[in-house]
């Protein structure tokens, strides 16, 4: 259940869209939820890996004995999920009331009519990160609610760095010799350097432009016109390749998703790790689970020159248009992604809230001291394109990227037939 979402908070509002495109009519008349239009719903969403996600609707179910909520539980892998959220929008099927989106989908959803424009000033976002509710709009209008956000972190065992007398890096470089100081230790020579996200899938997608984004560059520029085709996107995607040629990118890493990479950080394999904030509170259980536990940390993504820019990640609950029951799931989104959940699932599962105000409460800060590194990577990261044909896009970008790191394709070539096929999807859309 993770999320993918030289701009600061206010520029996040406006960085670049590619072609948006007209509505379409397939879906159906997303009206306004009537007032007794109550009763049981479901909540469809990706895989809990964190398991705590049941005793939230236990607490809404608990209250609400008449209008209770039903988990529906997608594959993990995002690319899956949003294939079945189609499926099920497609068919005009009722079995999805609210569907828990990744940021990058629901203008796409929107535009088809897929999910409902919800009602003014009845949802509770005017306390979260503005950039963060920019992500459930669409055409300025609200059609989701963020239930979290994200931003990618650098994960580290600070034990081995302190032990080979070096700081987390802020550069590329300095990660690079970091890593060969710790493997110079008899307690790091086994281990592997960094891993990420960089199997062929979405997250991929996250990586490249993290890389891209941290030198300097943009998958798409302001005026929504796509720019792979610069020396900065070549630096990004080059460190990639380069990194899995030279051993500095763990070799395993190109079939790993989140979980993947969890596991092996979790093992005590890796010395860095790319990921969401997820993984702080699975890398320091004490029930055994973990090796880690207590001798990590966490800092800003390294880059080019200096530190990198996450992209804008997180989950947008919303409600189908063929759904039933509607006032009851209006109500239930007001509670699912209101403070109060947030807090305590913030504290079940270290997830990334979208209200700003928990970022400094001082004793949430005490217990989880990543959260002022994680506000900061969510205020300076770059949103991913806006798109209503965001598969299509994605998808150019992870054959492309791909090929590129796997060397089945120079760099050169990858990001000539990247900015192609972005121009193609731009210009059909």
């Amino acid at each position: 259940m993770r999320r993918y979402a030289t701009p600061r908070a206010a520029a996040v509002l406006a960085i670049g869209v590619l072609s948006i495109g007209g509505c379409s009519t397939e879906g159906g008349s997303g009206a306004p939820p009537a007032a007794d239009d109550r009763g049981p719903i479901t909540l469809a969403t990706g895989k809990d890996t964190t398991g705590t996600m049941q005793a939230q609707l236990d607490r809404w179910n608990a209250e609400h004995p008449n209008e209770k909520v039903t988990l529906v539980e997608l594959p993990e892998s995002a690319d899956q999920q949003r294939q079945q959220f189609i499926q099920n929008a497609r068919t005009k099927s009722d079995a999805y009331t609210v569907v828990n989106l990744d940021v990058v989908w629901v203008a796409e959803f929107a535009a088809n009519r897929w999910i409902d424009e919800l009602p003014a000033g009845k949802v509770p976002v005017d306390k979260m990160i503005p950039a963060v509710v920019d992500t459930a709009k669409y055409f300025n209008k609200l059609y989701a609610v963020p239930y979290t956000t994200n931003g990618g972190l650098l994960f580290y065992r600070k034990d081995l760095l302190d032990a080979a007398g070096v700081a987390a890096p802020t550069t590329w470089a300095q990660l690079k010799d970091a890593c060969a100081k710790v493997k110079a230790l008899p307690e790091g020579k086994d281990l592997s350097c960094y891993a990420g996200q960089f199997d062929k899938y979405e997250g991929l997608t996250v990586n490249f432009a993290e890389a891209v984004d941290s030198a300097g560059g943009a998958i798409v520029d302001a005026n929504g016109k796509p720019t792979v085709n610069t020396s900065e996107a070549k630096q990004g995607l080059g460190f990639l390749a380069d990194s899995f040629k030279d051993g500095t990118i763990a070799k395993s890493a190109i079939s790993f998703k989140e979980e993947d990479g969890r596991r092996e950080f979790q093992a005590g394999k890796l010395i860095f790790h790319r990921q969401w904030p997820y993984e702080w509170d699975l890398a320091n259980k004490t029930d055994g689970s973990s090796k880690v536990a207590g001798k990590f940390a966490v800092a800003p993504l390294p880059g080019l020159s200096g530190p990198g820019k996450s992209s804008l990640g997180g989950l947008d609950l919303a409600i189908s248009t063929f759904g039933k029951h509607k006032a009851t799931a209006l109500d239930f989104i007001s509670f699912f992604a209101g403070e109060d959940n947030a807090r305590k699932n913030l504290e079940a599962t270290s997830n990334a809230p979208a209200y700003a105000s928990l970022y400094q409460d001082t004793g949430l800060q005490q217990k989880y001291p990543y959260l002022d590194t994680l506000r900061q990577s969510i205020l300076n990261a770059a949103p991913r394109p806006k798109v209503v044909a965001y598969g299509d896009v994605t998808a150019v970008i992870q054959e492309n990227a791909y090929a590129a790191i796997t060397g089945t394709k120079p760099v050169d070539t990858a990001l000539a037939d990247m900015q192609a096929g972005l121009d193609k999807a731009v210009a059909t859309k």
